[in-house]
């Protein structure tokens, strides 16, 4: 049986306690997305969730982190996370060291095919494999010919895709894009408060699947 970190485990029980803080204009996009959970749940396959942006570096990357970190905190069967853009970049470093802050255990892997395009391993706890995290084009998220609900998180992708081929449906779930406080001195207050509001969001669509 899968187990959280106890820090990520806490931080959990603090963010759902916020939940009050998420705006109301938020709250029916959130349950767009708990609704079409719900009913990719009562299929034979598993549900399949693909975190798109257009570089799959900041805020796809926290977005799978944070629903894998759900689906264990809730213990939410055949659910599986993946991410991916309309191009390949990096996983941004601000985006890894604010996930780190947060208490996600993220190590480099010990050999890379591309230094440029580095990958990690991140852990939520015990009992559960860790994810492999780089950025990759969307279509390579899972493999060739399966499934998944595209969930896009950047209004770029969101309108540069209005149709994405392999989804069984799509939800626009952006967020604004911490990028811009990049060589700021603010990087790393922005990038937490974005991945503190990803995180809120996601656990709030989890607890009610």
């Amino acid at each position: 049986m899968a187990h959280l970190d106890p820090i990520l485990d806490q931080l959990i029980d603090q963010l759902t306690e916020d939940a009050d803080r998420i705006p109301e204009s938020r709250l029916a996009i959130l349950a767009s997305l708990t609704d079409q959970i719900r009913k990719q749940r009562k299929g034979k396959e598993p549900v399949r969730l693909n975190f798109i942006c257009t570089h799959n570096s900041r805020r796809s990357q926290m977005s799978q982190i944070w629903a894998h970190a759900a689906a264990v905190a809730y213990q939410i069967p055949r659910l599986e996370t993946g991410s991916g853009g309309t191009e390949a970049t990096a996983f941004h470093p601000n985006a890894v060291h604010a996930m780190r802050t947060l208490g996600f255990r993220i190590t480099p892997a010990e050999s890379g095919e591309n230094p440029e395009n580095p990958r990690y391993h991140v852990s939520v706890g015990t009992g559960t494999p860790d994810l492999v995290c780089f950025s990759k084009r969307f279509e390579d998220a899972f493999p060739a010919g399966t499934p998944f609900v595209a969930v896009m998180t950047c209004s770029d992708a969101d309108q540069n895709c209005p149709v994405v081929p392999g989804a069984q449906a799509r939800i626009p779930l952006t967020y604004e894009d911490p990028k811009a406080s990049d060589g700021s001195g603010n990087e790393q207050q922005e990038y937490l408060r974005t991945a503190v509001e990803i995180g809120r969001e996601i656990l709030h669509v989890f607890r009610q699947v």
